[in-house]
């Protein structure tokens, strides 16, 4: 018999404050422009995007990060000291040590909370919030911050005509404390790794440190190939994750996707056969895309401007590098 002192966490989880930081910097689909041979017709018809965010060298991953968390707490009505762990999901975070997170836990003035970083690409943001919800369930910690972060425009190649008008920068972040009915649906969630070379980073870092390419590594990707995997194969996945929760579409009042592409986002739509009623994240617009911090970017703006309210039922999924994904369903704070 067990000599271990079984777990006592809370029955459920919720989101219970969420907070959004994008930077100071509007770029257009004009400035883009300036070094690829496209179009702003072209631009908005492949993918939706009209402007984004770059940071300045001050909007640092962990600045970005600090902002959404504060707004994120006090959104919660706690204080940084109710926070037990931090979780940062990020691919642009340039130090492989110590993690991010632990800066922006003290920076927060969290006290001693467990802090670590991910990276789950675009998918980052719904892998981090079910770690938060299994350690509350679980009973490891009360109170878990999220955060999904990004700096793409370092790692952007301004001369690639696929890529170029895509990312944008800034910061999205979420408190995950106990509740007691159900209010973080089951996760449907994982990997298909043969399909890495889709999503990647262009060579590894030692190939630059080694002086093997005199260009900055960036992201690249096979377009046609993504958009036929998420549109595909990502509405599937939807589906399981409201299957899951054990409702229908009907019984939806938001989608929140991960902004990747405008077409996608109307795709998956059509294919999810989402009512009239069902407020669509479209972010994206202005956004461009954030990976990581795309959906508690984008949740954030739907509440802020009450397009959604505290108490809908949000699905949201998030779906790329790896290629990994990852659903749920969600009530809003």
């Amino acid at each position: 018999m067990s000599k271990i002192k079984p777990a006592r966490g809370a029955s459920y989880a919720r989101i219970m404050g969420v907070g959004g930081y994008r930077p100071t910097r509007v770029v257009p689909n004009e400035v883009i422009l300036e070094t690829i041979d496209s179009s702003d017709e072209w631009i908005r018809s492949r993918s939706g995007i009209a402007t984004r965010h770059w940071a300045s060298d001050e909007e640092t991953v962990a600045a970005m990060s600090l902002e959404a968390s504060g707004k994120a707490i006090a959104d919660a009505g706690l204080t940084p000291q109710h926070i037990d762990a931090v979780i940062v999901s990020t691919v642009s975070h340039f130090k492989q040590t110590p993690a991010v997170a632990t800066e922006i836990a003290d920076k927060l003035g969290a006290g001693k909370p467990a802090a670590f970083d991910i990276s789950a690409g675009c998918a980052g943001f719904g892998y981090g919030l079910t770690l938060a919800k299994g350690m509350i369930v679980e009973g490891s910690a009360e109170h878990v911050l999220v955060i999904g972060v990004e700096r793409l425009s370092d790692l952007t190649d301004l001369e690639d005509r696929a890529t170029a008008f895509l990312f944008g920068d800034g910061a999205g972040a979420v408190v995950v404390g106990p509740c007691e009915e159900p209010a973080i649906g089951p996760t449907v969630w994982g990997s298909e790794g043969d399909k890495s070379e889709t999503i990647k980073q262009t060579v590894p870092w030692t190939d630059y440190r080694d002086g093997d390419v005199a260009r900055f590594p960036a992201i690249t990707q096979e377009g046609q190939a993504v958009f036929r995997w998420a549109v595909f194969e990502m509405a599937k996945v939807a589906q399981q994750a409201l299957d899951a929760a054990g409702i229908t579409a009907d019984d939806l009042d938001v989608f929140i996707p991960h902004q990747a592409n405008m077409r996608i986002i109307d795709s998956m739509v059509k294919t999810l056969k989402l009512p009239e009623h069902v407020t669509v994240a479209r972010d994206v617009e202005t956004t461009g895309n954030t990976s990581a911090a795309s959906i508690p970017l984008a949740m954030e703006r739907l509440l802020a401007t009450g397009q959604a309210k505290s108490g809908d039922t949000a699905l949201v999924i998030g779906f790329g590098a790896g290629l990994v994904y990852a659903a749920t369903v969600v009530t809003l704070p």
